[in-house]
């Protein structure tokens, strides 16, 4: 298998199930729609075509504190929304739930897949609950039992190799009345190393009958493509393959429906892209936060360009804004005429 049909999420239908994973201090609510803009831009595809992006992960206590920079972290924007959440206590997770379904949230995901020692070790929660079935059973029916929205689980094969337990744990998210299953290929143990096991979602996939996502080292449209084949899954999600490409997810979108997909942007075009996201940035986080938050993203889209190293240790020594884009036009002033001549 590697195209896609629609599936559905409840009452939710996805007309392209190509996925932005929720990844903690990247996918803020610019980066979210800067995804949502280049799906919207895509040759012949359209937004009515475009799939589904996830908030970062949110504690539920802190959710249900309503600490501003959570709140920042939850803010919603177009449809379908989707909020995920991490916790190890049912009914903080049913509350944290029931808050984002009031503010919006077509949809909420659970995170059974965090390696962070701060949240697998420390808080018990994430990646950790794979290791206790009966807690994540009643994180799960609590959650569900909480809201009229579809809610969605992400995981992990399991906590290490002697314990990829995640077809059981589907099948335990099914009966709890999970709508949809999305698989990291690797173990909490792998944490982000080797390579993603697409095989053994195969075995998820056959042992429910929900949709089941496939992600992990969805970098390229070849290597969704191969994912979808070993995996038989219903849908892709990318995670850090977005990484400074935003318009990944809409070419592999565009690949994945029977189209031609744009090609990749030109040195030009991901100048404009770059300045655009950074603008964002400053806009929803204020100058200073921006700033910081911001040279991470200027870093990894300046990857594999000539001179990135000190770009980007430039980056992080600049304390103007204004002096950033000028950086920006320098590095790509000189990078275009070496593209050219390439």
């Amino acid at each position: 298998m590697s195209s896609l049909a629609p599936i559905r999420i409840g009452d939710i239908q996805l007309d392209t199930p190509v996925i932005l994973a929720p990844m903690s201090g990247v996918t803020d609510l610019p980066f979210r729609r800067l995804v949502q803009e280049m799906w919207a831009r895509e040759k012949g595809l359209g937004q009515k075509a475009g799939g589904l992006v996830v908030s970062e992960m949110i504690a539920s206590w802190a959710i249900i504190r309503e600490n501003r920079n959570t709140m920042r972290m939850a803010a919603l924007d177009g449809k379908p929304s989707a909020i995920q959440l991490a916790g190890c206590e049912p009914a903080a997770m049913a509350e944290a739930a029931r808050i984002a379904a009031g503010q919006g949230a077509d949809l909420i995901d659970i995170n059974f897949g965090c390696p962070v020692k701060k949240v697998a070790v420390g808080q018990m929660a994430g990646s950790a609950l794979m290791r206790d079935e009966a807690a994540a059973a009643a994180i799960l029916e609590a959650t569900v039992r909480a809201v009229d929205v579809p809610v969605t689980l992400k995981m992990r094969t399991g906590w290490d190799h002697a314990s990829r337990n995640a077809p059981r744990l589907a099948r335990i998210a099914e009966e709890a009345g999970i709508r949809m299953v999305t698989v990291h290929g690797r173990t909490r143990q792998q944490f982000y190393e080797g390579s993603a096991d697409w095989d053994f979602v195969a075995e998820v996939k056959q042992a429910v009958s929900l949709p089941v996502i496939v992600n992990g080292d969805i970098v390229s449209i070849e290597a969704a493509r191969e994912a979808l084949r070993r995996s038989g899954a219903d849908g892709v999600m990318i995670g850090r393959g977005a990484y400074g490409r935003p318009w990944l997810p809409a070419r592999v979108a565009a690949a994945l429906t029977g189209r031609e997909p744009d090609p990749e942007p030109t040195l030009a075009e991901r100048r404009a892209i770059l300045l655009a996201h950074y603008d964002a940035m400053l806009g929803h986080y204020g100058r200073e936060a921006g700033m910081r938050i911001a040279r991470k993203h200027l870093g990894w889209y300046s990857a594999g360009m000539p001179g990135s190293a000190g770009f980007r240790a430039e980056v992080n020594r600049i304390a103007d804004a204004e002096a950033v884009v000028a950086l920006v036009h320098r590095f790509f002033d000189c990078a275009e005429p070496l593209a050219l001549a390439a």
